[in-house]
């Protein structure tokens, strides 16, 4: 069966989930232990775990009635992702929520028995998570939110609206970063042209740093290698390519709303209110083998014009009529 094919079925049998057995509530109150890589202020995460609470109580699955929740935030920072999955392990929910591939993988090191939904950890059978996407062994399955295959995307696309870059930054900071994009990226670079450079970050001041360096040449581009940093550092690297006049493309579309000059890839917002339904099914008593991955079927193109026009770049009318979104 086809991916695609195998998705709509996937869609088709959440959809069917016995509404009477929705219906029905354990007295219990059941608990969520919730860890993600953002902090509490990205106005982003806020909308995804929404997204998250919003689609878990159109199930039934209320806070302070019949649920609880333990929401973790990482802030990007490694040493404070581990802390929290050990706690959230130690808690023993019913079920843990993660937002990244090393989120998930940290859990994992503390337990083989809590079911785990993860969101947005790109390829998991590549990630090392499980091998079986259709019948998910362990205690992980979950809903992600792009292929690796997507690295060379972003690539063709930042050349498509910037023929004259001849190198590009990957931004990313290291122990959250998803390393299976840099499989896809460094191939589709040299069939491109272009020079992929690693630029690790761990704070503001190395990426002012990283950045100045990589701006002193020209012909330059950026991409925001998954997952995305915090709101705040999102806003720090938009300010530094316009400062520095480079292209750059995100991972989806809230980054370039937010002034990122393009963003390709999914809606992790509706993501995460899909992860609800395999939350409720695990609080509900399902089994990880009888909840297939989940993969996107749905990727948006959106161009920021503005910022565009901010660092002298007139994108191609041809490259503006394939977007989803094109902000003026």
């Amino acid at each position: 069966m086809r991916r695609r094919d195998f998705i709509k079925a996937i869609g088709g049998s959440v959809a069917a989930w016995p509404l009477a057995a929705r219906a029905q509530q354990g007295a219990r109150v059941r608990r969520i232990g919730i860890l993600t890589r953002s902090d509490e202020t990205d106005r982003l995460v806020q909308a995804e775990q929404g997204a998250l609470r919003e689609g878990l109580a159109k199930l039934g699955w209320v806070e302070g009635r019949n649920v609880q929740f333990y929401l973790r935030y990482s802030a990007d920072d490694p040493d404070r992702l581990r802390a929290h999955a050990d706690e959230l392990v130690r808690l023993a929910p019913d079920v843990i929520a993660v937002g990244s591939l090393a989120a998930t993988r940290l859990v994992l090191q503390w337990t083989r028995t809590i079911p785990i939904v993860f969101l947005s950890v790109g390829d998991p059978v590549a990630g090392g998570l499980l091998q079986n996407i259709a019948r998910p062994e362990g205690n992980v399955t979950g809903i992600t939110s792009v292929y690796q295959s997507m690295g060379g995307k972003w690539l063709e696309l930042l050349k498509e609206a910037a023929p004259h870059t001849a190198r590009i930054a990957l931004i990313f900071v290291p122990g959250i970063v998803v390393e299976n994009y840099f499989a896809a990226i460094d191939p589709a670079a040299e069939v491109l042209g272009l020079k992929a450079i690693q630029t690790p970050y761990r704070n503001s001041a190395e990426l002012e740093r990283a950045m100045a360096a990589f701006a002193a040449e020209p012909n330059g581009g950026l991409v925001m290698v998954p997952p995305p940093p915090s709101g705040s550092t999102r806003e720090l690297i938009n300010r530094l390519a316009l400062k520095y006049r480079l292209p750059a493309i995100y991972p989806g579309k809230a980054f370039a709303t937010e002034g990122g000059m393009m963003g390709y890839g999914t809606n992790t917002v509706e993501l995460h209110r899909i992860a609800a339904s395999y939350v409720d099914r695990i609080l509900r008593g399902a089994k990880i083998g009888e909840l297939p991955v989940q993969f996107p079927t749905k990727f948006e193109l959106v161009i920021n014009r503005k910022t565009a026009s901010a660092i002298g770049l007139d994108i191609p009318s041809t490259l503006l009529a394939r977007a989803d979104e094109v902000i003026e």
